[in-house]
């Protein structure tokens, strides 16, 4: 559980803190876990098993090891993300606004938080996306492999 709760809607957001397995790569982030999690059968997110939460930039911060990031972008404060170089985990990636979102974010892998209870993810929503057939707003017909 983590120290610090804010009220935000319906729910409330805590801060949680994040790494890789390494863990050179480190960040904390305000979320609302009862807004959703979201699960995707495209290539990308199926075999890399990804199961992420949405968070505002501005509610996210890195504390260390961006630099250890596969995309990387040095003196940029956003837009990096990929895999840790030493690890091989992704803990998270920078989304850009575009029209089938609701504006920039942050793609938090929430296998990747560190002080995240199995109940409180179990009680959070899925959102499952189909990817793989480019229908993003909608379920794919079977999800319990995702």
């Amino acid at each position: 559980m983590s120290d610090t709760t804010k009220e935000a809607g319906n729910g409330s957001k805590r801060t949680y803190h994040g790494s890789c397995v390494c863990r050179r790569v480190r960040f904390e982030a305000d979320i609302d876990l009862s807004q959703g999690t979201g699960k995707c059968n495209c290539t990308s997110c199926w075999k890399r098993r990804w199961w992420s939460v949405k968070v505002r930039p501005g509610d996210f911060r890195a504390l260390g090891g961006e630099e250890e990031l596969s995309k990387y972008r040095p003196g940029s404060a956003s837009g990096h993300g990929g895999h840790c170089k030493h690890c091989g985990v992704t803990p998270y990636g920078f989304v850009e606004a575009a029209e089938w979102n609701d504006g920039e974010f942050v793609s938090v892998n929430v296998a990747c938080l560190d002080d995240l209870e199995p109940a409180d993810l179990v009680a959070a929503p899925i959102v499952f996306m189909d990817g793989r057939n480019d229908n993003w707003w909608h379920p794919p017909a079977e999800t319990r492999h995702l």
